[in-house]
């Protein structure tokens, strides 16, 4: 019993450090996990490692198989379009109420965020990580001025699954424009409701048409994968 308390806080250490790798994409999408070789260098025994893989299994970031193992999840089509239908239900309400009762102080930070997030998009190089922190407080930002604390919960939890997505090289289209996050914010902050959830509509529709030409030579990667999981990228590649 007195062992429990450390189990926990090894475990939410574990958790932590690979959910970062995950989102910088150090683990990138299809990697196979060793649980005895992670164990071996965060100097953990197998337990809390165990346990760290379940919950960000839960989440939607990695996917195991009996006798294949643990790697971080490769979406089906079918899985992000079915996100993104949730998604756009949950924040095109967002933005709606957002435009209706949000304060003058949240209408002010959720356009110092949007230019953050824009400035940092536009960086070839720069931090994914930080991207995908500040990316996801944005939205969250949004779901917060609705002073509507179930639908905040709900799109944190929706957030989570879209990590994985979004951790892979940014889609860089010519029709999607560099400030795309700081003209959403002007209609939310200015707009009415009615225009708020129209310009969330065609922001979410935006992403997934980016992200499912990402995401495309993982979709033939998991279909020609079938049931096992290859042991490296390369014979991943090999495969597709």
């Amino acid at each position: 019993m007195n062992d429990a308390p450390e189990i926990v806080s090894l475990s939410g250490e574990a958790y932590v450090v690979l959910r970062e790798r995950i989102l910088r994409g150090t683990l990138p999408i299809g990697q196979v996990i060793s649980r005895r070789k992670l164990a071996s260098e965060l100097g953990m025994s197998m337990l809390p490692v165990s346990e760290a893989l379940q919950r960000l299994e839960l989440e939607g970031l990695l996917e195991s198989r009996p006798r294949a193992g643990t790697r971080v999840k490769i979406p089906t089509e079918q899985e992000v379009r079915g996100h993104y239908v949730v998604r756009e239900a949950l924040e095109v309400q967002a933005a709606k109420l957002f435009a209706a009762v949000a304060t003058q102080q949240e209408r002010t930070e959720l356009q110092r965020l949007a230019a953050r997030v824009d400035a940092l998009s536009a960086q070839i190089d720069g931090d994914r990580f930080l991207y995908l922190t500040l990316h996801e407080k944005l939205h969250h930002r949004i779901a917060e001025g609705t002073h509507c604390q179930p639908l905040c919960n709900a799109i944190e939890k929706n957030h989570v699954l879209a990590s994985t997505w979004l951790c892979t090289p940014r889609f860089t289209s010519k029709e999607t424009p560099p400030n795309r996050h700081q003209r959403l914010a002007q209609v939310l902050v200015k707009g009415t409701p009615e225009e708020a959830a129209e310009a969330m509509g065609q922001h979410i529709n935006t992403a997934l048409h980016n992200t499912l030409q990402r995401l495309e030579p993982w979709f033939k990667l998991g279909t020609a994968n079938g049931a096992t999981f290859a042991r490296s990228l390369k014979k991943q590649a090999k495969i597709a």
